[in-house]
């Protein structure tokens, strides 16, 4: 007896291919079969050669061998080829890392420095002071800016919401007794009650280049500048001089000291320092004029000694983004180049379609029945008969002489096959191009008159 997974066993109620019916042609059946039985064409386990198992304590033949050292050759390439993609891929991220950390170590660095090339320092202001014959000395802590301070000096202090109260007050001491210019950079309310009595903040500036509007001479021969867009200022100090104007609050206040020949000049905004806005409307004039009035220029840049932290500004409410340090972007964007290189590292390369043996041969008439439990368990008469239909009308054509593409057109088919047919009259028209069986049992019955309209056309 031939069991069922026999290859050569030939299977009367198999069936043309895998979308018929049961009990349809048997050319499918006997195809697989033939090629089941041709050695060219047997499953790759079948190809495998195997060695016969000899007796116990045998050495294994030497080329036995050779099949496990020609395994383990290609595996060592594979593994070394991927150690040095690894160190490649490694090599890459590093360098890209180095030259964005170079690109990125003078974003920040030197802001409002003097000694700073960069576009938010300010050497600029500085070497055109120099040629001017200021000099600028560049000071750290409020001891050493108020103990530089005197009648020929100029004190400028770049965060004066930074100090401390201590370092307050010694700024303080030397605005009222030095008699020379100090100038506080935008300062805000903290430090105001300290530096500068009697004035406050009346918010931001809506436009960033703003008209003098007062009579002040270096901001009448500097003209438009840029000292809108953060901070103005009210007071009511007898002999102010309020200048730029926006909202009807000065961006640039200038207030007389006790001390003879000394003033204190609030400035609101920073933008005329810069290196990257300096050259525009008139603030290298407005800046030049106003530092580079006495022959010395002391510039403080706060340091962290001399902020407070239970009085200083680190106590206000800040946003997430304001926390987040200043070289954050640039971190992200090495990320996503990393991330990046990683993918194109491990993605799948996608070529050409290619074929390739199956290790299984699955009959026809196994297939059959495989798709038709699939049509019976989601219940689709519709689509089971419209394949029963299709292939019963490709064989009719080919019967009647009805050419292949025009084996699914009424017209054609339906005449040459009524033609065909000597017994009981049929309604071929709805056994081949009918609706869908309402349930089981109606296909099944369609099945069957469509397998006894094929033999009767067979027959006549």
């Amino acid at each position: 007896m031939t069991g069922p997974s026999d290859p050569t066993r030939s299977d009367p109620a198999g069936s043309g291919g895998a979308g018929s019916v049961p009990g349809r042609s048997p050319q499918g059946a006997e195809r697989t079969a033939a090629a089941l039985s041709d050695p060219e064409n047997r499953s790759a386990p079948e190809e495998t050669p195997r060695r016969a198992p000899g007796p116990a304590g045998t050495t294994p033949p030497a080329g036995t061998a050779t099949a496990g050292t020609a395994t383990e050759a290609p595996a060592a390439g594979s593994r070394r080829r991927t150690i040095r993609r690894t160190a490649a891929v490694l090599a890459v991220l590093a360098a890209g890392a180095v030259i964005l950390a170079a690109l990125n170590s003078g974003t920040r660095h030197g802001h409002l420095d003097p000694r700073s090339a960069d576009p938010t320092g300010s050497r600029a202001v500085a070497e055109l002071l120099k040629e001017r014959g200021v000099t600028t000395r560049v000071v750290t802590t409020a001891r050493e800016a108020a103990d530089a301070t005197g009648p020929r000096t100029t004190l400028l202090v770049t965060d004066p919401d930074r100090l401390g109260a201590g370092q307050r007050s010694a700024i303080r001491s030397a605005i009222d007794l030095s008699g020379g210019r100090t100038v506080l950079l935008a300062p805000g309310d903290h430090s105001l009650s300290d530096l500068s009595p009697g004035v406050r903040t009346e918010g931001d500036a809506g436009s960033d280049d703003l008209d003098p509007r007062c009579a002040l001479p270096a901001a009448t021969s500097a003209g438009r500048a840029g000292t809108g867009g953060d901070l103005r200022y009210t007071t009511a100090l007898p002999g102010a001089t309020a200048c730029y104007p926006s909202g009807g609050h000065p961006t640039l206040l200038v207030l007389p000291t006790g001390t003879t020949g000394g003033d204190t000049v609030l400035l609101g905004s920073e933008t005329i320092l810069l290196n990257e806005s300096l050259a525009e409307q008139g603030n290298a004039s407005l800046a030049l004029q106003l530092l580079g009035s006495r022959p010395d220029l002391v510039w403080y840049m706060p340091s962290l000694a001399d902020s407070d932290p239970d009085t200083g500004p680190g106590d206000q409410d800040k946003s997430l983004l304001e926390l987040i340090p200043a070289g954050w972007s640039w971190a992200l964007l090495q990320l996503f180049l990393a991330a990046a290189l990683a993918a194109l590292w491990r993605a799948r390369r996608l070529g050409p379609l290619v074929t390739e043996q199956l290790p299984v041969a699955i009959r026809a008439s196994e297939a059959t029945e495989g798709r038709a439990r699939l049509y019976l368990k989601a219940g689709a008469r519709d689509r089971a008969a419209t394949v029963l239909r299709a292939a019963t009308r490709e064989r009719l054509a080919a019967l009647v002489g009805v050419p292949p593409t025009r084996a699914h057109e009424p017209a054609a088919l339906v005449p040459a096959v009524s033609a065909r047919l000597t017994g009981e009259p049929r309604d071929v028209a709805a056994l081949l191009f009918g609706t869908t069986p309402s349930d089981d049992a109606a296909l099944v019955a369609l099945a069957d008159h469509l397998d006894a309209l094929e033999r009767e056309v067979r027959t006549s």
